[in-house]
């Protein structure tokens, strides 16, 4: 049972600052912010849950069996992550690839606390054993004395491939497209340092360049998720399933003219509307798995998104579950994200695992939340950086659609647009 009280903030944003500095001090610490932008279908802005008061965490193998087996037993908010390589839990695939991170394949837990932020009201909501503990806790946030986005250690960041390697593999994966065994991959290449971070800060100054609305800060002991993913997996709210995927990427200008003609240009591209489209098929397929019959709908197709760095083509597509259908049985029918892996689905991750030299892991996973109800909503976890401080070990990887007619070249260059954020926060 829970206890909930709701107060107004006169001034949200230092409260914020200091909300999440004080969740900060706990072991598990999950912040979730939309950054007010303009996707739709949001039900806060921020999101701050801390303090386990239990939780499971697990390698792929039976891995969404355990985690409909804690749901059940839960029967309460629980936040935590699906990572990328479930998808051998789902299929006859493998991850036999480099892993620098050693994050659990998946880990969720059940907050003691947490703060949920919707304009200019916060609703607290405490287990009933800690009740006492809720205004003591309001006078310590309110009284935290935030810090700065302080320097930290200049990294000397590395790729896993060389721009060589990169144009060879995409080569070699064009050859697979050629012959029929895909229609489009996506693929991804690793950049890692060694080095110690401040991660909290490290997540700010990357909130402070993209502004994102799917924002994601995320603490397990000293394994660290620092996202300013711009993407929607998957949000089911009672009967209605609604999944957002992005597929086409433009970069930004300072000059508003030059700016709309990139709008332009990208909405109006050939290669990457197809790119988009190829996506949403896939999407409506998978849940057509557990949708009711006829309910599949494209809201919207290829509708221009703009953020601090860069334009995206999004692409909203909705359903209505199946009677009966459970909400983890509507993330195994769609997990991974087709956005991350490509179609034929299946035969895109076989080759994804061949030709990319790194474990995912974690990253082209998903991030979120389940309520009390099974409702949930789930972000792709992309423009991430990823942190295991025991090891000192930091990773953010980048990734684009490859199809029959990519320039190889040209896909280099756009991956080096999507790494922009992550390099000039870790390279000050």
């Amino acid at each position: 049972m829970r206890r909930t009280k709701t107060i107004e903030i006169k001034h949200i944003e230092p409260f914020k600052a200091q909300l999440i500095q004080w969740g900060d001090k706990h072991t598990e610490s999950i912040w979730l912010d939309s950054n007010a932008h303009q996707l739709n279908y949001g039900n806060f802005d921020c999101i701050l849950a801390v303090d386990a008061q239990s939780h499971i965490e697990s390698t792929f193998t039976n891995a969404f069996d355990k985690l409909q087996q804690y749901q059940n037993n839960t029967s309460d908010w629980i936040f935590g992550y699906l990572s990328y390589d479930l998808k051998n839990d789902l299929e006859q695939l493998k991850s036999q690839n480099f892993d620098g991170l050693e994050f659990p394949d998946l880990f969720f837990f059940q907050p003691k606390k947490i703060f949920f932020l919707k304009n200019n009201s916060v609703t607290i909501s405490y287990l009933e054993t800690i009740a006492n503990t809720m205004d003591l806790d309001l006078k310590d946030i309110q009284n935290a004395k935030t810090i700065g986005n302080q320097q930290t250690n200049k990294l000397n960041i590395q790729s896993r491939l060389t721009k060589q390697k990169y144009l060879a593999q995409v080569t070699t994966l064009q050859k697979y497209i050629q012959r029929g065994d895909v229609y489009e991959a996506n693929f991804c290449q690793e950049l890692f340092a060694f080095g110690k971070i401040k991660p909290l800060q490290t997540f700010q100054k990357l909130q402070n360049i993209s502004l994102s609305p799917f924002a994601v800060y995320l603490k397990h002991n000293q394994k660290y998720l620092m996202s300013a993913s711009p993407e929607r997996f998957l949000k089911k709210e009672g009967e209605n399933i609604i999944s957002q995927p992005i597929k086409g990427t433009a970069k930004r200008s300072f000059s508003h003219p030059e700016d709309e003609l990139l709008k332009y240009n990208l909405q109006s591209d050939p290669k990457e509307r197809s790119e988009n489209v190829m996506i949403v098929d896939l999407v409506r397929n998978d849940l057509s798995r557990v949708a009711q019959k006829g309910s599949v709908e494209v809201e919207d197709l290829c509708k221009i998104y703009s953020f601090k760095q860069v334009h995206h083509l999004i692409s909203t597509v909705k359903a209505k579950l199946k009677t009966g259908t459970s909400p983890i049985e509507a993330i195994k029918a769609t997990f991974p994200m087709g956005s991350m892996t490509g179609a034929p689905k299946v035969s895109a991750m076989k080759i994804i695992e061949e030709l990319e030299s790194t474990k995912r892991g974690l990253y082209s996973g998903a991030v979120g939340y389940f309520t009390p109800q099974g409702d949930f909503d789930f972000n792709v976890v992309i423009r991430s950086i990823l942190y295991n401080a025991t090891r000192s070990y930091i990773s953010f990887s980048v990734g684009s659609a490859i199809t029959a007619k990519s320039d190889p070249s040209k896909e280099y260059e756009e991956c080096l647009v999507k790494a922009k954020a992550m390099r000039d926060v870790l390279e000050n």
